[in-house]
């Protein structure tokens, strides 16, 4: 009996050891530890954007023009954004699609140096990697897409403010963080051109950066107007804060006493602007900003551009773009920004 019971013991072993091997998943070069495999076997090829941050409207509008660009050309598109806006962050999520192997990689910086090593260590890999929005430094990209003229945009909106205030007081910049390189560049500009004659009345008392997060340019806003108590105008060169300004200034009510303008989503402002708070504001579309950034990174995949100047490029309905000099680097310029007023904001709040 004890043999018998053996026997069948040992039968059953070799019969749970067969079935396991013939349950076992099949490895594969296609899954999703990298797109060797999805090359070899015609798979699409796949094209990763990180933006600043998650809850950003503004973000989540420029990472949907990008989704509709790679979708047209026939390509897989990767959406990534961490929860707070810091380069650690983003360095994490650099490495991951890293190893996962992704075509190419568009980042919206959130410091212009401190993601090198790792948008480096991607290159080698052979992605290919580009910035959109707030630029990464030249060596860590091979070109940059620009929403438009850095300088038009500086100037413009003390120009603005400067008409909003009568010539002449104290004015406040409510930015991002104090590391984004387009904040940093356009406010460059805005005191270039504060440095002007004409605007000796204009004193620029301070700038404040709300990080892009909506409490803390709620909180900022609310420092500026207690720590002087004459500002006159607030810039804020960023659709969170200008936004959170607007919220403040209208609970305070102080529509027509402190003059708001800078760069908005016209969904978020169109109530600031249509009871006046913000007579008008800037921006252009962040989802042709994404659009371009797709067909930037596609081109660059496919090789028709490399990042030098003079590359040409076809960019959907956005027609031909070109590759022109940006510093020690090389961009494509967008276009200009656009003005809301109340003339037009109506049309404008319900598209983005």
């Amino acid at each position: 009996m004890r043999k018998w019971f053996m026997s069948c013991f040992s039968l059953f072993l070799v019969f749970t050891m067969l079935v396991g091997c013939s349950m076992q998943a099949p490895t594969s070069s296609s899954d999703n530890t990298g797109n060797a495999g999805n090359a070899q076997s015609g798979g699409k090829k796949r094209f990763a954007i990180i933006f600043k941050n998650t809850g950003n409207p503004y973000g989540e509008k420029q990472m949907e023009g990008f989704k509709i660009a790679i979708e047209e050309l026939g390509g897989e598109a990767i959406l990534k954004a961490p929860d707070q806006p810091t380069a650690e962050a983003q360095i994490q999520m650099i490495e991951e699609l890293i190893s996962q192997k992704v075509d190419a990689i568009a980042i919206v910086g959130n410091d212009p140096d401190a993601l090198q090593p790792a948008l480096k260590k991607a290159m080698d890999a052979g992605i290919k990697v580009l910035s959109l929005d707030s630029a990464v430094n030249a060596q860590s990209r091979m070109v940059h897409v620009n929403q438009a003229d850095p300088e038009r945009i500086g100037r413009v909106q003390v120009q603005a403010i400067t008409e909003m205030i009568g010539g002449s007081g104290e004015i406040a910049v409510l930015s991002a963080t104090s590391q984004a390189t387009n904040q940093n560049t356009w406010i460059e500009w805005m005191k270039k051109e504060l440095e002007d004659p004409k605007y000796k009345d204009v004193k620029l008392v301070k700038v404040a950066y709300g990080d892009d997060l909506r409490d803390k340019s709620v909180s900022e806003t609310e420092a500026l107007l207690k720590s002087y108590p004459n500002l006159k105008g607030i810039i804020a060169p960023t659709t969170v804060g200008i936004a959170a300004a607007g919220k403040v200034l209208t609970d305070k009510g102080l529509k027509g006493k402190v003059q708001l303008t800078g760069l908005g989503l016209p969904s978020e402002m169109a109530e600031y602007i249509e009871s006046g708070v913000s007579p008008w504001m800037y921006l252009w579309n962040p989802v042709d900003v994404g659009y371009l950034a797709g067909y930037a990174a596609d081109a660059l995949v496919k090789g028709t551009i490399t990042g030098k100047v003079g590359d040409k490029f076809t960019a959907g309905r956005l027609g031909e773009k070109e590759v022109i000099q940006d510093g020690d680097g090389t961009q494509i310029m967008l276009g200009d920004p656009f003005k809301f007023d109340p003339s037009n904001i109506g049309e404008w709040k319900t598209v983005y």
